[in-house]
Formats: C-alpha cells, sequence, structure tokens
C-alpha cells in the first residue's frame, strides 16, 4: 500500500499488525520444525500451533478442540458444503442466504451440479433474512445443511444467527456460518449462539493472508475435505502453517483485547461520521441496510448519477483506497447479487461505493476521506455534464 493511502477496504483485507509480524518471524527463519515431528524442534512447534488455537477459540467462547486450522475461510466453507452433502445424500436441500458471499454461491452452484436442491432465503430493502422463509424451507428430514453469512460482507448487515440456529435446530438441522467479517470486529459466544460449523478468516482481523480456521461444534459430526497425513486431530491434513497459524493467533489475541476496549463502538462512530458528511454533501445519497443492524466498519453508498467504476480510480489516484461491492467481484461487470436481492436496480448499484474501516482507521483519516470522496463525486458529474454537452 503506498505511503500516505488512506485505506478503506478492510472488508477485502486489512494490514497486518507489526505484533502478529513479530511474532511470525522466528517461524519464518530459525524455527522450521515440523509439529509432527518428536524432536524438540517438532514438539517448540506443536506447542506454538497449539497456543495458537487456544487464542483464537477464547476470541469466540469456543475450546481450543473445536477450531481446526485451514488455508482461509473459503476452504473451511467448501470443507462443511462437500462434506454435508456426502454425508446425508437422503436430505438433499441446502438452505442458504440470497446475499451469501461468493464462496458458498459458487459451493451451492456445485451442490445442484451434483443432483441436490438449493433453496435460497430471501431479504428485505434493507438486507434483513426473511426468517418466516427460512421457516417455511426447513422442510423435515430433508435438509442437509443451512449456511448463513453472519455479517454481510458488502452491506455489513448482520443475521439474527441465534434466532436462525434456533429455527434449524427445532427442525433438526445443522447450521454453518460464514462468520468472515464478524470474528474479531464483533464479540462472539459460540456458547450463546450454538452454530454447529463456522468459518472465520485470519486476514479480516489484521493477521496473516492465507489463514483461516473452521469450528466444528463437539456437537457436531465431520469428515474432512483433506486427507493424508492425519494433522488437525484427523479433520484437516498436511503440513501445518505454523507462522501463519502463530501470526493468527497473535490477532485473535489483539482482537480480543480491542473488543474488551469497547472498539466496535468507537470504530462504528468513526462509520456514522463518515456517512453523515458524505449523505450531506451529495444529494439523494443513501446508505444501504441504514436501518438494520449492521458491522461497525462498514458502509454502502449509493451516489446517484455518479458511475463507482470512475470514482474507484479516481479515489485511487488521490489516495483512497475502497472498492465498488465484494473485493472478489471486483472485475464483474455484474451487478451485484446482494444488491439486487434488496430490490436494488442495477443504475443504482453501479453508483455504489462500499467503503469498510479497521481499527486502525484514524478520526483525521474520516474527515479527509469524506472531502475527497466528495470532490471525486464533483468532478465526475462535471465530466458527465460535459461529454453530454459535447455528445
Amino acid at each position: 500500500m503506498a505511503a500516505g493511502m488512506i485505506y478503506l477496504d478492510a472488508n477485502a483485507t486489512t494490514p497486518l499488525l507489526p505484533e502478529v509480524l513479530e511474532a511470525m518471524l522466528p517461524w519464518m527463519q530459525g524455527r522450521f520444525g515440523n509439529p509432527s515431528s518428536a524432536h524438540s524442534g517438532g514438539r517448540r512447534a506443536r506447542r506454538a500451533v497449539e497456543a495458537a488455537r487456544a487464542q483464537v477459540a477464547g476470541l469466540m467462547g469456543a475450546v481450543p478442540e473445536e477450531m481446526v486450522f485451514t488455508s482461509g475461510a473459503t476452504e473451511s466453507i467448501n470443507s462443511v458444503l462437500l462434506f454435508a452433502q456426502q454425508e446425508w445424500p437422503d436430505r438433499p436441500v441446502l438452505v442458504i442466504s440470497a446475499v451469501e458471499h461468493a464462496a458458498t454461491v459458487e459451493a451451492a452452484t456445485r451442490w445442484q451440479a451434483r443432483g441436490g436442491e438449493v433453496r435460497r432465503i430471501p431479504v428485505d430493502s434493507q438486507g434483513r433474512l426473511d426468517l418466516e422463509a427460512l421457516e417455511r424451507a426447513l422442510e423435515p428430514g430433508r435438509v442437509a445443511l443451512v449456511s448463513m453469512i453472519w455479517g454481510n460482507n458488502e452491506t455489513g448487515v448482520i443475521t439474527p444467527m441465534e434466532e436462525v440456529v434456533r429455527l434449524c435446530h427445532a427442525a433438526g438441522t445443522l447450521v454453518h456460518a460464514d462468520a468472515v467479517q464478524m470474528v474479531g470486529k464483533v464479540a462472539l459466544d459460540l456458547k450463546a449462539v450454538p452454530v454447529d460449523y463456522l468459518s472465520l478468516s485470519g486476514h479480516k482481523m489484521h493477521g496473516p493472508q492465507g489463514m483461516g480456521a473452521l469450528f466444528v461444534s463437539h456437537h457436531a459430526p465431520f469428515r474432512p475435505l483433506l486427507v493424508g497425513g492425519g494433522q488437525e486431530g484427523g479433520r484437516r491434513s498436511g503440513t501445518e502453517n505454523v507462522a501463519g497459524i502463530v501470526g493468527m493467533g497473535v490477532a485473535a489475541e489483539l482482537a480480543s483485547a480491542w473488543l474488551a476496549e469497547n472498539g466496535p463502538a468507537a470504530l462504528a462512530a468513526k462509520r456514522d461520521r463518515l456517512e453523515k458528511t458524505l449523505l450531506q454533501g451529495w444529494q439523494g445519497a443513501g446508505v444501504h441496510g441504514a436501518q438494520a443492524e449492521r458491522l461497525p466498519g462498514t458502509s454502502s453508498i449509493c451516489f446517484p448519477g455518479i458511475d463507482a467504476a470512475a470514482m474507484l480510480i479516481r479515489l485511487d489516484q488521490r489516495g483512497i483506497a475502497c472498492s465498488g461491492g465484494s473485493a472478489c467481484h471486483t472485475a464483474s461487470l455484474h451487478p451485484s447479487h446482494v444488491l439486487e436481492a434488496m430490490g436494488c436496480d442495477a443504475t443504482s448499484a453501479a453508483c455504489t461505493l462500499r467503503l469498510s474501516l479497521s481499527r486502525l482507521t484514524t478520526q483525521e483519516e474520516i474527515e479527509k476521506a469524506a472531502q475527497e470522496i466528495l470532490k471525486s463525486a464533483r468532478h465526475i458529474a462535471e465530466q458527465q455534464q460535459n461529454f453530454q454537452k459535447i455528445h
């Protein structure tokens, strides 16, 4: 990232904290033991992996034995969905929401290609899940799994997961939560919200890229996607990425401290300040999901009449990093399926920016970014008007 860049794309990835890098470095240099080896170097690596497992589990109120380290949330999500379809062939139905991340959307497409049925639960204009539709979809004896995004990566709208779990368990159905945008940003307690499976990613909470985890409740069955070495208690084979795991553990511990210090409230206040300035400065601007419960650092804002693609280029030139939607589909020419599910037309979706803050975002950056975004919007509007006059 260029020096001086104001980074408002934390839902895509977050910067690695210095403390995390410091903890990882020894495991990239002199400490290279395989955690499965019996010698002292291997035993030291094993202790480091298990310490990190406890740190990540502690962030969510889980027990260490319920955490499985993976390469990222995409692997975790795919592992659960593939397992469920293989484990219960007599239950052909997968239930998801209409606003899932691409990892779940494409895994659901594969579910269908293999002969299964996918039921997509709609959301309202604010992105809130239709719980009555979910309850109707929970056909006893036919649903293998319900997989729901907990905090939406585009709008920040939060799914009422406690109610989802209650409905699903009452119907005898297991629940997987995509908690990539929740973990480390909002306080979670899996004893209070007893999902069966949960996916998370290290690089969304200032940990390393290429690291994730899968929570598997001790009540829930599971068979591994990757087999071969029996690592991770037989639930994910492959030599552990010790440096990445250590880094993820430290990131989890730092996130726990930030949550305890009321960090989410301070972050939400910065987001609200940013939104207020932008809404006051651009006529007709609106926040997607403004009336719903949202993640503290996520804002999806429509600037009517302004092409978001042009805005992204202009803002990048002006030192502002943000997104037009999900980072996984930045190059896509198709409108956001999340905004479509909320009833947003293609024109409005094409005028939408996603601004996502991290705990490192300062008030000074918020003020500067807001003014730069408004200046860029006015610049693009003038260009568009001049083009129309000429043509």
